[in-house]
């Protein structure tokens, strides 16, 4: 039979075992005020620990100096410098050099450039895909591998090139291994493409693929049935709402060809709201 724990042992196994705390039989209001709690406690049968002496001070101020408000989270102290800066950027310049400065984002760490975007920056249509791949990352611009390629003949289809459309992505530096950005990383990218959207100030938003349409369209559903519809983009800065809309990533339209005829349809959209009969 195995002897019995002291009790230093017993407390060592069970912070080991991750019990931090001990509590009584009964619940006590901790809202209330100290002597109403002592009195609750001694009713459920707990004793809690009695008031330190006062030494005839009840009525001097108290000389302890007080006590610094917590500091918020490292993810909370992140996505409040890319507010800041962000909303302190007056163009797309400004910008870039905002987030060359910002290391908020721990993609930063792992990449090779920073990936703004490409166009023009007064263009009326704007094109936000999902995240730089290894060939973005290397020239420092977006959509310039194989699906870039698709993009700029899906935009010659239309009549539009880079020089009348702006493109970005939802994060400006390549995740490792092409994997899908986080939800924080693109939470803390998110106010520079708010500010991004607002400086363009384009008349059509153009989500390029479900990730991006579900950031920028605040939809919880699928590309599949995202695509055709239109949808207000608006935000406190903007002269007034953006018509926004989501297509088929071009990535994917490569492995899905059999997808290339609702895409067409969506460019055609585009084409005609950007000119009307």
């Amino acid at each position: 039979m195995a002897e019995p724990l002291s009790s230093r042992e017993l407390l060592e196994w069970y912070l080991e075992a991750g019990v931090d705390e001990t509590i009584g039989d009964a619940p006590v209001n901790r809202y209330l005020d100290p002597p109403a709690i002592r009195t609750a406690a001694s009713a459920a049968g707990n004793s809690p620990p009695p008031a330190p002496p006062s030494h005839g001070m009840e009525d001097a101020p108290s000389t302890a100096p007080a006590r610094p408000p917590a500091k918020p989270a490292a993810a909370d102290q992140a996505l409040q410098s890319a507010c800041a800066l962000a909303a302190a950027a007056m163009t797309v310049e400004e910008l870039r050099r905002a987030l060359e400065g910002f290391d908020g984002c721990g993609l930063k760490k792992t990449a090779t450039n920073l990936v703004l975007g490409d166009g023009n920056p007064e263009a009326r249509v704007i094109l936000i895909g999902e995240a730089p791949g290894a060939e973005e990352d290397r020239q420092g611009l977006p959509f310039v591998g194989a699906s870039g390629r698709l993009l700029d003949r899906m935009l010659g289809s239309i009549g539009l090139d880079r020089t009348q459309v702006y493109i970005s992505n939802t994060v400006f530096w390549r995740p490792p291994g092409n994997r899908n950005p986080t939800t924080m990383e693109m939470a803390v990218c998110m106010p520079f493409v708010e500010r991004l959207i607002e400086l363009v100030d384009p008349e059509i938003l153009v989500a390029l693929g479900g990730a991006a349409a579900k950031v920028l369209l605040a939809q919880n559903v699928g590309i599949g049935k995202l695509r055709g519809r239109w949808f207000a983009y608006s935000t406190p800065r903007l002269p007034r709402p953006v018509e926004a809309t989501a297509v088929f990533h071009p990535a994917y339209l490569l492995r899905s060809a059999a997808h290339k005829g609702e895409a067409w349809r969506d460019l055609l959209e585009i084409k005609r709201k950007l000119n009307p009969l």
